[in-house]
């Protein structure tokens, strides 16, 4: 159950680090931009400074699952599956927010929120 909850928990963060680069390094790009339904260069640098903070939260979550994995994989267990289960919590309510926020968000959602649950809910399993 814990390598289940492993192999989740780094797909949950190869995933947030990804919206890290998206939101953080890559906003202004056409591609992202279109992503995340900014229509203009005006909106996209109105909204860059948010978006570049919300990326850091995504890596520090990407972050704190990693080292979650790396302890739990090194035998600390109890520190590990803490450390995957509130980063991977935290981003599936990262997921449900945006859901809430707009129901026309169901896909993102899932895909932000699903591998961290599945990981949260191995690593449960595990212990």
């Amino acid at each position: 159950m814990l390598v289940a909850a492993s192999v989740f928990a780094l797909i949950a963060a190869a995933i947030h680090i990804y919206i890290f680069v998206l939101e953080s390094i890559r906003w202004m790009a056409p591609s992202t931009r279109k992503l995340f339904g900014i229509s203009s260069d005006e909106q996209a640098d109105h909204t860059r400074p948010l978006a570049y903070n919300q990326g850091f939260y995504n890596l520090y979550l990407a972050t704190g699952t990693v080292v979650g994995v790396i302890l739990l994989g090194l035998g600390n267990v109890v520190v590990g599956a803490t450390l995957i289960a509130f980063a991977g919590a935290s981003m599936v309510l990262a997921g449900l927010v945006l859901l809430l926020n707009d129901s026309r968000m169901l896909r993102p959602a899932l895909i932000q929120a699903v591998p961290p649950l599945l990981a949260v809910v191995f690593v449960i399993a595990g212990i």
